[in-house]
């Protein structure tokens, strides 16, 4: 991927990981769109990086996803990247009430919502780079975020498959695979132990211009490259400390 010279979509992209990739990709001489579903949170993003174009949406309706890639075309018809980073995580048990509820609202944003935003721009003649943001937790899963590390498994799994679908079409698939960092997915105050947004960021761009297609950091490039027996041990140490 060419790091400069583009113009990004990167959904969720108020908060957390996506205005860390966002920022990046404005510093480094891209035009950058960002959409959320929270009017608010997208003026306090564009308050710190005015030069920020933002679009609110929420990806959880089908309806609006087929209306953001309509306005792109409309507005945007130079748009070349889409960045899929929207997630959401639900800390809760199986047991729980609300529990199908609320692993539909994961599946919906985490699984829906990608496959289907890559299939609308994969149309758009201008499109020559979508990436998927999974996670660590694709490879070894972290129970208490049961639902969460199954979509972000699924989403590694269908990126592989995007690639080799979108090759024919000259369109470049990436994967950017981060730790647990620190923010506010899952709720305030979980990811605080975790390394920041920022050097994830780092990481991942210093991979991107070595023209790699997959980017990893810390703990998630040793569960990437793991064996099945190595992640097993992970899994039972990982799941012993919750």
């Amino acid at each position: 991927m060419n790091i400069t010279g583009n113009k990004i979509l990167i959904t969720g992209g108020a908060t957390g990981i996506g205005l860390g990739l966002a920022a990046r990709f404005l510093q480094e001489n891209n035009t950058v769109i960002i959409c959320w579903r929270r009017e608010s949170a997208l003026q306090e993003a564009a308050a710190s990086f005015p030069a920020l174009i933002t679009h609110k949406t929420d990806l959880s309706s089908e309806a609006e996803r087929v209306a953001l890639c309509n306005w792109v075309r409309e507005e945007h018809p130079d748009l070349n990247v889409l960045v899929n980073n929207a997630g959401i995580q639900q800390w809760m048990s199986v047991t729980d009430e609300d529990f199908f509820t609320r692993a539909k609202e994961e599946i919906t944003t985490n699984i829906e919502a990608p496959i289907h935003l890559a299939a609308l721009f994969a149309k758009l003649p201008s499109v020559n780079t979508i990436i998927n943001v999974t996670s660590g937790l694709s490879f070894v899963p972290l129970a208490k975020v049961a639902v969460y590390s199954a979509t972000k498994a699924f989403l590694h799994s269908f990126t592989l498959s995007l690639c080799h679908m979108l090759k024919q079409a000259n369109i470049e698939v990436i994967e950017l695979i981060p730790p647990a960092l620190n923010t506010d997915l899952g709720g305030k105050g979980l990811h605080d132990h975790a390394p920041p947004v920022s050097g994830f960021v780092d990481a991942v761009f210093e991979q991107l211009k070595e023209g790699k297609t997959t980017a990893t950091y810390a703990s998630s490039e040793t569960r990437a490259k793991a064996g099945p027996e190595e992640n097993n041990a992970f899994f039972e140490q990982m799941n012993n400390a919750f």
